[in-house]
């Protein structure tokens, strides 16, 4: 299962596949985006350690201000979202861990409507060539999705 990510293999500790799993639903009564990010936590913590070269233990941190100030950077900085043409902000609610994974949080206001989503996704991009981002959009009830293969960092969504 790819969005629940069970691919580890026990006797090797590792994964076959590399994948980010990236869900935004427009919430019409709160006119906002919501958004989660699930990225295998070994993955995640190696970029982290790389790009900031600093200690990283996203399971159990010493300092988790310092965690969610990286985990929040770095997503912020690969993930871009715009709505109807304009860029929207995301602001980091925090994250968790789930299954093998990390899965951020973050919340885009005010979005009052979405007829067009333009979303540029390359996370881990730098880290692995065979990086895929699955994006799932939801609006009004629609839900359309697509896959990312590196280096191809740009879907459109259109309501």
């Amino acid at each position: 299962m790819i969005g629940g990510f069970l691919l580890n293999q026990p006797e090797t500790g590792h994964h076959p596949i590399y994948v980010s799993v990236t869900e935004i639903e427009h919430n019409a009564r709160e006119k906002n985006l919501e958004i989660s990010c699930k990225i295998f936590t070994d993955d995640f913590e190696t970029v982290l350690r790389q790009t900031y070269k600093t200690q990283v233990d996203l399971l159990q941190p010493k300092d988790k201000a310092a965690m969610n100030k990286l985990v929040s950077d770095y997503v912020q900085k690969h993930l871009l979202i715009m709505a109807d043409g304009k860029r929207v902000p995301l602001h980091f609610l925090g994250y968790e861990q789930d299954e093998e994974g990390i899965t951020s949080y973050y919340q885009a206001n005010p979005v009052e409507t979405v007829k067009k989503l333009e979303v540029t996704d390359n996370i881990l991009f730098e880290y692995k060539k065979e990086q895929i981002n699955i994006i799932h959009v939801s609006v009004d009830g629609k839900q359309k999705s697509t896959k990312l293969l590196n280096p191809d960092a740009k879907a459109l969504f259109e309501f």
